[in-house]
């Protein structure tokens, strides 16, 4: 036994675990150091009014503050009509809107003459409008954003408004402001948060579709390497421990590309009763499917096609290939996923892992098959054309990998026997006592 027996599998798992806390720790922290480009609507619905004796519009004005107060490196700001803005919701284009009525400057001047002549006071609202069906932790950043940008404004907004009914006071107006007058007019706007398109209590707030996502790969994952294990066992190939009994059948010699179609048929045949299977708990528990008969087949096409490429990456590149399709599909996948935390808030290399990565592509399609009418434009048309490429590419990578073995010659043998030791034909001599 070497020094290298020890130190080559440290190794390994000193680069496994490296790369494991970079994606996973990275991902998770700090979100708002990380946040870029982050997609949120602003909608402007003010027709104005007569503020002070002078047309104004108010909520040109406070779109132009928060386009000049909300940082464009980190906040994606879009400045769009209401009907633009609902179809860029329905589309987990944007994860949220800040919606400014019609009424606003108008009731902002009732809220001025208020403070001076005694009637009904009504504070206009601007309406935070978030998208919980792109993911649970989307909501919490719309939030803060809207408050943190809103808050200024309102407080600005205040300010002009206490500085005109003030001047308007100077001016000769026979009425004191009352102190309550004051106070509501320090906070004339009432931000109300909801949500655009609630979901079900069964979709987790978000969260089943990440799930949902997450046993789709692991079954085409795991599902490659134990039929990997039992078809090289089963061909000879590899021996098989039960307990403390040890089988090792006779290589059949079949040759490498035939054995990686082998094991294709056998995940193409599971594929489409586990996806029926995840799809009949998944109504037993209640959980909202959408369009239950579509994420069968995309849910047969996803098994299929993680278990295709894992199984062409395990026939090329033999027992390493373990290692690369652990980090290929969960280490890299799961941060780069963007069903937790999105991608906006996630460091830049992880957003860019994202491009290619299959657990990503996935959750696109599942997520707008669950929540978003399986809208092509919502991700369902995206995910499904990087499945089929991903699926193309494992099956290229599995056919030419293993022809070119065999045609090589590199052909797979059953371990040998070690041979048995041979008798030594000279008798034992055993020294007798001399009578």
């Amino acid at each position: 036994m070497t020094v290298r027996t020890f130190t080559a599998p440290i190794a390994v798992l000193m680069v496994f675990a490296a790369l494991l806390a970079t994606m996973y720790l990275g991902y998770a922290s700090n979100t708002e150091k990380n946040l870029h480009d982050f997609p949120v609507a602003l909608v402007n619905q003010d027709v104005g009014d007569t503020l002070g004796g002078k047309p104004a519009n108010i909520g040109a004005q406070v779109t132009d503050a928060l386009v000049a107060g909300i940082p464009s490196e980190s906040v994606d700001l879009r400045v769009l009509g209401i009907a633009e803005a609902r179809n860029q919701l329905q589309n987990g284009e944007v994860y949220g809107a800040i919606v400014i009525p019609s009424d606003f400057t108008k009731r902002l001047a009732i809220l001025g003459a208020a403070a001076v002549v005694p009637g009904e006071i009504e504070r206009p609202v601007i309406t935070v409008q978030t998208n919980p069906r792109i993911g649970p932790y989307t909501t919490g950043i719309m939030q803060r954003i809207a408050d943190r940008a809103l808050t200024r404004v309102d407080e600005t907004v205040g300010k002009n408004l206490t500085d005109q009914v003030n001047a308007a006071l100077s001016n000769g107006t026979p009425v004191e402001m009352s102190g309550a007058a004051r106070l509501l007019l320090t906070d004339p706007v009432q931000v109300v948060t909801a949500p655009y398109r609630p979901m079900d209590d069964g979709a987790g707030q978000g969260l089943v579709a990440f799930f949902y996502t997450l046993i789709l790969l692991l079954a085409g994952f795991t599902g490659a390497m134990m039929i990997h294990t039992l078809i090289d066992s089963v061909l000879g190939f590899t021996p098989t421990e039960y307990g403390p009994w040890f089988v090792q059948p006779p290589a059949t010699g079949v040759s490498r590309l035939r054995t990686l179609l082998i094991k294709w048929g056998v995940i193409a045949t599971a594929a489409p009763i586990l996806s029926a299977m995840f799809l009949g708990v998944a109504t037993a528990l209640g959980i909202p499917l959408g369009n239950g008969p579509l994420l069968w087949l995309y849910g047969t096409l996803a098994i299929i096609a993680v278990g295709i490429t894992a199984l062409a990456v395990l026939a090329t590149f033999g027992t390493a290939g373990l290692l690369v399709n652990l980090i290929l599909f969960v280490v890299l996948g799961l941060p780069s996923s963007a069903a937790t935390v999105p991608l906006e808030a996630t460091p830049s290399y992880i957003s860019h892992l994202a491009a290619f990565e299959p657990m990503h592509q996935i959750y696109l399609a599942v997520r707008a098959i669950l929540f978003f009418d399986a809208r092509a434009s919502a991700g369902l048309g995206h995910g499904l054309w990087m499945t089929l490429l991903g699926l193309a590419i494992g099956l290229l990578l599995g056919v030419v990998a293993t022809h070119l073995y065999d045609r090589r010659g590199l052909h797979r043998a059953a371990a040998s026997d070690p041979a048995p030791v041979a008798a030594d034909p000279t008798p034992l001599a055993i020294p007798v006592a001399a009578n």
